[in-house]
Formats: structure tokens, C-alpha cells, sequence
């Protein structure tokens, strides 16, 4: 054999070679990449159920808590009479006028109620309280003032 046909031979067998090495390497990368993306679907999927699943819970809890406080007022432990409570809903639940179901009102209670386990006030729940705790409150009359027209439409 002579040597330019060797040297041919070498090549084509290195040429072979590196590209039976490129297909194989390719192949086993390929599968490896597959096999993370499918366990990466799961993972992703996975949370995505629990973050579904956390919001449903987290929703039946706001609820619930928006029709306690809506129905509180009725709840036997609820000490003041309950045609005397109003419902506000925000940035307080309830104002409660003691003694106006006899004509004869004696205070203005404003009350927040908190259901579930960690009841902490808002920052701006806990300034309207600082502020109704220093005495920050006060009665205004308003009468808006209706131009009375004599058109008939």
C-alpha cells in the first residue's frame, strides 16, 4: 500500500470516527436534555398544583373571613346588640352604637374582626386604632347646597 492512499485511509477512517463520536455524544446529550426537561414538566407542574391548591385555600379563608365578619353581629359570643352594629368592611369592619336600638346611644364602638390563626392588624388598621386612641376623632355636618331649578324636563 502506498502512502498517499494510507494517509487517505487515516483521514477517512479519523473523519469516520469523529462523526460516529458526534452522532453518539449528540444522541446521549439529546436523551440527557429530554430527561430533564421531562423531569423539570413534573417539578414545575408539581408546584403549580401547590401553588393552586394554596390559593383555593387561601381564598376559602378570605372568604370565610369576609362573611364572619359580615355575620358577627349574630354570633352568640358577639356582646353588643346586633341592630346597633353596622358593617363597614374597610379599613374596619364594624361601627356599633350601644344603647341606639333605645334612642339612647352611650358610645361609637369601631371593631376589626380577625379570624384564623395569625390575627394581626394592617399598618393602616393599627394607625386608625392609634388614632381613635389619642382622641383623633371627630363629628362633621355636611349639607350640600342644590341650586332648585323651576325647568320642567
Amino acid at each position: 500500500m502506498d502512502l498517499p492512499l494510507f494517509i487517505a485511509v487515516v483521514v477517512l477512517l479519523a473523519v469516520a470516527t469523529v462523526w460516529f463520536a458526534y452522532v453518539i455524544l449528540r444522541w446521549r446529550f439529546s436523551k440527557r436534555f429530554q430527561e430533564w426537561q421531562t423531569l423539570e414538566r413534573q417539578t414545575l407542574e408539581a408546584e403549580r398544583e401547590k401553588i393552586r391548591k394554596s390559593a383555593v385555600t387561601q381564598s376559602r379563608s378570605v372568604l370565610g373571613g369576609k362573611f364572619t365578619e359580615q355575620i358577627a353581629p349574630y354570633l352568640p359570643d358577639f356582646k353588643y346588640d346586633p341592630t346597633e352594629a353596622r358593617f363597614i368592611g374597610t379599613p374596619f369592619d364594624l361601627i356599633i352604637f350601644p344603647g341606639l336600638a333605645c334612642g339612647d346611644p352611650r358610645e361609637i364602638v369601631i371593631m376589626e374582626i380577625k379570624t384564623g390563626k395569625n390575627c394581626q392588624l394592617s399598618p393602616v388598621e393599627r394607625k386608625i386604632r392609634q388614632l381613635i386612641e389619642d382622641g383623633m376623632v371627630r363629628y362633621e355636618f355636611f349639607q350640600p347646597q342644590v341650586e332648585k331649578t323651576d325647568e320642567v324636563v
